[in-house]
């Protein structure tokens, strides 16, 4: 895949994401989608190549031995930490030639730190286990409060309009940050994999986790990087035997 840059000196970049169950398709990985996402955000060329864990080709071997994706090789250089990855990308990348990606508000990179590890713990105990459940559904409580209560930016003092419910589209206001890059392929994964096996929904009185969901999906540098589903229940149809 391939996205435009609007410089004359474009850097060679080439990311290396986990393949699917088909060893081509993109398969389940939130840490892949995240750096997928920045570049695409970014607006910068790069290509995508999809590796298949089970038959890592002896040239990826040589080029990355012992390195699992995502890893990345920019202008020749291997780099395979992906949180050192994204800085870097944030850094190297920067205006005015690409847009930064940061969040305006700390808030918005922490409001659903742990809404992955509650899903995990959820899903791997047995069904009836409402400890877990109550756990997940408070994280989604909190996230849901922030999205729906506006952010300073939205505040206008000098109007006489009172804004009591956000009308932004994602964590940090109407684009999509590094805040959302993290955050939305997890809650992707949890949407698919409770439902799954643990019929679980999240529930629609979350109206602000929903206008999120929307939004997310009308965005194809989201929609467009997202695993099949089939690609998440697969990746935890062991995870859901084990408990039974």
């Amino acid at each position: 895949m391939a996205l435009r840059q609007n410089s004359d000196r474009e850097p060679s970049i080439e990311l290396f994401i986990k393949a699917g169950h088909d060893g081509e398709n993109v398969g389940n990985c939130p840490f892949c989608q995240r750096l997928f996402m920045v570049l695409w955000l970014k607006g910068v060329k790069f290509t995508v190549t999809t590796v298949d864990m089970r038959k890592k080709p002896a040239e990826l071997k040589d080029l990355a031995p012992g390195a699992k994706p995502p890893f990345l090789l920019y202008n020749g250089t291997l780099k395979t930490d992906f949180l050192k990855i994204e800085e870097f990308l944030e850094q190297s990348l920067a205006p005015p030639t690409f847009p930064h990606l940061s969040p305006l508000n700390k808030e918005s990179f922490v409001v659903g730190a742990d809404i992955f590890a509650k899903f995990s713990a959820f899903i791997k105990n047995s069904p009836n286990n409402s400890f877990q459940e109550q756990n997940l559904l408070r994280e989604f409580k909190r996230l849901d409060k922030y999205l729906n209560s506006p952010l300073p930016e939205e505040i206008d003092h000098n109007s006489r309009e009172t804004i009591s419910v956000s009308r932004r589209k994602f964590l940090d206001g109407n684009r999509l940050t590094l805040a959302d890059c993290n955050l939305l392929p997890k809650l992707h994964v949890i949407r698919v994999a409770a439902k799954k096996y643990c019929d679980f929904d999240i529930p629609a009185h979350f109206t602000g986790v929903w206008r999120y969901f929307q939004n997310a999906y009308d965005r194809e540098e989201f929609k467009q990087t997202c695993p099949a589903d089939i690609e998440i229940e697969k990746a935890y149809f062991s995870v859901a035997n084990k408990r039974k």
